[in-house]
């Protein structure tokens, strides 16, 4: 008689390595909740942070999301040009997702992560699902950066007032800098110039 699969798996060593299936249990840390770390800040600065983190990282994949939306579906004689930029954007907006990401969780937070609840979250409008022009892909990008940078700025001055210097240099270092360089490269595209000029 044949020995049953389990039973032969915990007599041959390969029951440790075998993954447990099916796994369902309640959440570790509800959202919203901060787990107090040794980090030398008052969990109240860390729930205030993360709050306004989440709302960054919510409107910063909304963003990052936008610009693979606009690279895909750009047309036009400026196709080349605007369809590297907006990747190169792309890429950057990612790493700051990630960054704001890990913060929060250095906070003590959980940060916000799947689609529906970042579609709930984030104040930048949802773009058609068509194609768009040029000056209104734009447009659409620069008003998007501009509100990110509202509350960021609005942001970093709490975390300073309340010395998360942490939360404070991702905002000011980052958030802020690499969001004001991608408007001013962005908006040159709108610049209404002739290529060539009579005399």
């Amino acid at each position: 008689m044949a020995k049953d699969t389990k039973a032969s798996h915990l007599e041959d060593g390969t029951g440790r390595a075998r993954p447990l299936l099916h796994q369902h249990a309640r959440e570790i840390q509800p959202f919203g909740k901060i787990v107090k770390l040794p980090i030398a800040l008052d969990e109240k600065v860390c729930a205030a942070s993360a709050e306004n983190l989440n709302q960054i990282l919510a409107d910063t994949i909304a963003l990052r999301d936008l610009y693979k939306k606009h690279h895909w579906q750009v047309s036009g004689p400026t196709f080349y040009q605007l369809h590297l930029l907006f990747d190169k954007h792309y890429s950057e907006q990612a790493e700051l997702v990630d960054a704001l990401a890990e913060r929060v969780q250095t906070l003590g937070g959980v940060a916000i992560a799947m689609a529906p609840d970042v579609a709930e979250t984030t104040i930048i409008p949802r773009a058609p699902r068509g194609g768009e022009a040029v000056p209104d892909q734009i447009t659409r990008l620069l008003r998007a950066h501009e509100a990110i940078l509202v509350e960021a700025r609005s942001m970093a001055h709490q975390a300073q007032e309340a010395g998360d210097d942490g939360t404070n240099d991702l905002l000011v270092s980052d958030i802020i800098r690499t969001n004001e360089k991608q408007v001013w490269f962005v908006s040159q595209h709108l610049v209404p110039m002739a290529l060539q000029t009579k005399e």
